[in-house]
């Protein structure tokens, strides 16, 4: 799982989601870029998920890039717990992903591949998503 090796804060606010994403909405390295269109936490787990899909749906082939980071902690109770006694320990880590940002990027594939290949990314992501080439943007 991906996750900061160490953090100035162990825990932090929940934040808002508002807006759209101000950088990293073109492909940069790749040729074929997945673009967010909706905005959402993106777990770890499920970054992870959606590597696996994409690396084996190319058969090896190619490059891929992960544009997002797990970079923040998400605290939770234990289950049955009363209210009060402070914050829950860190659960898991999200990465904060708003509409229009590119989340992974492939080069070296011809488009069918790559877009295949992003459509069973898609399945493992809680956003809604478009293939976009070099040339595109929101």
């Amino acid at each position: 799982m991906l996750m900061p090796r160490r953090t100035k804060y162990r825990k932090a606010f929940r934040g808002r989601r508002r807006g759209v994403a101000q950088r990293g909405s073109s492909v940069t390295f790749g040729e074929f870029g997945l673009q967010a269109q909706s905005t959402a936490w993106v777990d770890s787990r499920q970054i992870e998920a959606a590597r696996r899909a994409i690396t084996g749906s190319l058969k090896r082939g190619g490059k891929v890039w992960i544009r997002i980071f797990p970079d923040k902690p998400v605290s939770k109770k234990p289950v049955e717990v009363r209210m009060g006694k402070g914050k829950g320990a860190v659960d898991r880590w999200v990465a904060v992903v708003k509409r229009g940002r590119v989340m992974f990027e492939v080069a070296g594939v011809p488009e069918e591949a790559a877009r295949e290949a992003f459509r069973k990314a898609h399945h493992k992501l809680p956003v809604e998503t478009k293939v976009i080439s070099r040339e595109e943007a929101l």
